[in-house]
């Protein structure tokens, strides 16, 4: 097999973007002399106590060298690259860190420790762009000096083209007309690198749309209450959401309700409010979410049965290959809301794999927990796996919460139960702030059953018991096997 050549792939910033000079990043194929920079992009992280975070991101092929120096205040002492499980290590002096990528990775380069301040790098594989010359492609011409406008106006031209069309935008920074954009089915949305729209998408009863590209969609200047989504599908079906990037949405970064047939495949988030959640399904069935980054202020990724107008439970849902850092709430939440109004609803057959779990930073009680099922609203949940889960060592919480319960602040009614989970390959960093893990049901009639814990490490040692693992087993529990 002949050896890639090694390429960089840079794009362009909008005048008016709205940037964080922290840091000073070059990047140049391996093998080359000379640098190119990279402008970097604000991120607000942690609602906590919200800080400015930088991003940047670019893409290659081959092997490509990265350079980190620091115009304010740094001097090295550490440098972490995580995910730790990537394996990239850093050469540091004391104004300068460099190192080598030779695939594609999302990474978060700490120095001295700062998790607040750090520099998101999206390092992604080289993209082909699609053809924009077609009779079935409307372009929409950018400018890199002053914004532009895009919204349901443009609908109309788009209806008037075949099923199937493209609607290609080009770098540049654009506003969304009252702020969301409903969009029509049977469309390709092309979001080319530089391309930057402020506000929400939206679709309705829908089927047959695509978004994808290197383009941002940038929130940051709605306030918390405008509960403006970065992409909200309902009622739709096979959609697909890839490589884009979602600047402080106020709420959800993808929010699903009566949905299926989705693919969500490399898309990195940031947020900074409550209830700014990841990737958020109620009602829907076969779902992928894939190769993603999510930082969020709530929950990465929940999956619920019914809420608001969406009715009936989830199912086939799978998240793989994905890195989820929950600076407030929890990294993975399943079972909250049903249909407590009737007999309640079903979450069955969801597979996370292949996760690591960058923070999960909660201190309310009823909030805990890396890996969460709390079934409320009368929901059943069942056949749950988590597999080969990577735990870096988190600020406070617990690592699994597997409780049928009522908690009253979302939930007329308890959940009905908990059944046949499987919790296998999971790798735990200890940290300080780690509460043991709780596994219980709610009653005799709401119980739960059926837990294997199958190799389970902590610190690289295999748990063999339960006590071991830290995890405590409370009433109306049955068969619960540590293998």
């Amino acid at each position: 097999m002949a050896q890639k050549r090694n390429q960089l792939r840079m794009y362009p910033v909008p005048r008016g973007a709205v940037l964080q000079e922290d840091y000073c990043l070059r990047v140049r194929p391996v093998g080359t002399q000379d640098w190119q920079e990279l402008k970097t992009y604000r991120v607000k992280v942690d609602m906590h106590d919200v800080r400015c975070a930088s991003m940047a991101c670019f893409d290659f092929e081959g092997s490509v060298e990265v350079e980190i120096t620091f115009p304010k205040f740094y001097t090295v002492y550490r440098v972490d690259i995580r995910p730790l499980s990537l394996g990239i290590r850093a050469r540091a002096e004391a104004k300068r860190i460099t190192f080598t990528l030779d695939r594609p990775a999302n990474l978060s380069v700490e120095v001295n420790k700062d998790r607040f301040h750090n520099l998101h790098l999206f390092a992604g594989a080289l993209e082909e762009q699609p053809d924009k010359t077609g009779d079935d492609v409307l372009v929409v011409p950018g400018s890199m000096e002053r914004p532009g406008f895009l919204g349901d106006g443009i609908n109309e031209q788009l209806e008037a083209m075949p099923e199937g069309r493209t609607l290609y935008v080009e770098p540049g920074i654009y506003y969304i007309g009252e702020c969301v954009w409903h969009l029509p089915s049977h469309t390709h949305i092309y979001l080319e690198p530089g391309a930057i729209l402020i506000g929400g998408l939206a679709l309705e009863h829908g089927e047959g749309l695509r978004i994808d590209g290197r383009g941002i969609l940038y929130l940051a200047d709605f306030a918390r209450f405008s509960s403006i989504n970065g992409i909200r599908l309902n009622h739709s079906r096979d959609i697909l959401l890839e490589g884009l990037i979602f600047i402080n949405p106020p709420h959800y970064t993808v929010s699903l309700g009566d949905c299926e047939d989705v693919t969500i495949r490399n898309i990195k988030s940031f947020s900074c409010e409550g209830w700014s959640d990841g990737v958020d399904m109620m009602s829907s069935r076969r779902v992928l979410v894939e190769d993603c980054f999510l930082r969020t202020s709530d929950d990465c990724v929940a999956i619920y049965g019914s809420r608001w107008d969406n009715y009936g439970g989830s199912r086939e849902i799978t998240v793989r290959r994905t890195a989820l850092w929950a600076d407030v709430a929890h990294p993975m939440m399943i079972g909250t809301h049903g249909d407590h109004a009737h007999e309640g609803d079903v979450i069955e057959e969801i597979l996370f794999e292949d996760i690591d779990v960058l923070e999960h930073h909660e201190f309310q009680p009823g909030y805990l927990g890396v890996m969460a099922i709390n079934a409320g609203d009368k929901n059943l949940v069942r056949n749950v796996t988590y597999r080969r889960i990577r735990i870096e060592p988190f600020e406070h919480g617990k690592v699994l919460d597997f409780q049928v319960k009522w908690n009253r602040d979302y939930n007329p009614a308890p959940g009905r139960g908990i059944r046949d989970i499987l919790v296998e390959k999971v790798n735990v960093m200890s940290g300080d702030g780690e509460e043991p893990s709780v596994i219980a049901g709610y009653s005799e009639e709401f119980y739960v059953h059926g837990i294997e814990i199958r190799d389970f490490y902590r610190d690289g040692r295999k748990a063999e018991s339960l006590e071991e693992a830290r995890i405590v087993v409370g009433e109306y529990v049955g068969d619960v096997r540590m293998v």
